[in-house]
């Protein structure tokens, strides 16, 4: 097999987000659920070792937002309309975790995707400061597909796919994340692309997650994006 692609998600995976993430949301409960703000802030967001705790726990943003955060579904579902406006207006910066931008130049040889819940123009953004945003042909965020289609739903995958790709029909896809939704992901974008393609998920362990743990194993386990290098190799 010969590769095709590599699509990565971005929180906790190309970037360390989670001080921003964690300003963004106490910005958000202060204006859809007040009573979850000052003294009575989930204690998980009170640090990023918590915040990783149960991010990674969570089996996705919806279940974070209401079973950690103890929001009611209405205050979820409105705290999720407003996050890709926060995020472009907040201004804490996010860095890239170490060796991230060489990993992806030496794998400029095949073109690179993204496939997030940030905003697309936010992460554009941090991609074009950091000058590795011509390495990624497609950006597809949360703005970029429906609230019902967000990961694990193949959706955003999907439509990553064919817009690299004139004919995206037997490509051999590398998926990298740091959430057993991504490997979820992977799989289903694996049925939803057919048996003719492949999609191969990649777990990233070096922001805090345990994927030895998951219920959904990944193909790969990586300790630093340059691990993924390696890996890649095997397919080009």
């Amino acid at each position: 097999m010969r590769l095709d692609a590599i699509l990565w998600d971005y929180d906790g995976t190309i970037v360390n987000s989670v001080p921003k993430n964690i300003d963004i949301t106490k910005s958000i409960l202060s204006i859809v659920a007040p009573h979850l703000t000052g003294d009575n802030l989930p204690r998980c967001l009170r640090s990023e070792a918590a915040y990783h705790q149960v991010n990674h726990a969570a089996k996705n943003w919806q279940e974070l937002y209401i079973k950690y955060y103890g929001m009611t579904e209405p205050e979820m579902l409105t705290a999720g309309s407003l996050w890709a406006e926060h995020q472009l207006s907040n201004t804490m910066p996010v860095t890239l975790f170490a060796g991230m931008d060489d990993t992806v130049r030496d794998l400029s040889a095949v073109p690179h995707g993204i496939c997030s819940q940030n905003s697309s123009k936010n992460i554009l953004n941090v991609l074009s400061e950091a000058q590795i945003d011509t390495y990624f042909k497609e950006i597809i965020g949360y703005d970029d597909v429906s609230r019902n289609s967000q990961k694990p739903s193949p959706e955003g995958g999907v439509m990553c796919v064919e817009r690299l790709f004139d004919n995206p029909e037997k490509k051999v896809i590398m998926y990298v994340g740091d959430h057993e939704a991504d490997v979820q992901f992977a799989r289903n974008l694996q049925s939803a692309l057919g048996l003719q393609s492949t999609v191969i998920s990649v777990a990233a362990a070096y922001s805090g997650a345990v994927p030895e743990e998951w219920a959904v194993q990944p193909d790969f386990i990586i300790r630093s994006p340059s691990d993924l290098v390696s890996i890649c190799g095997q397919y080009l």
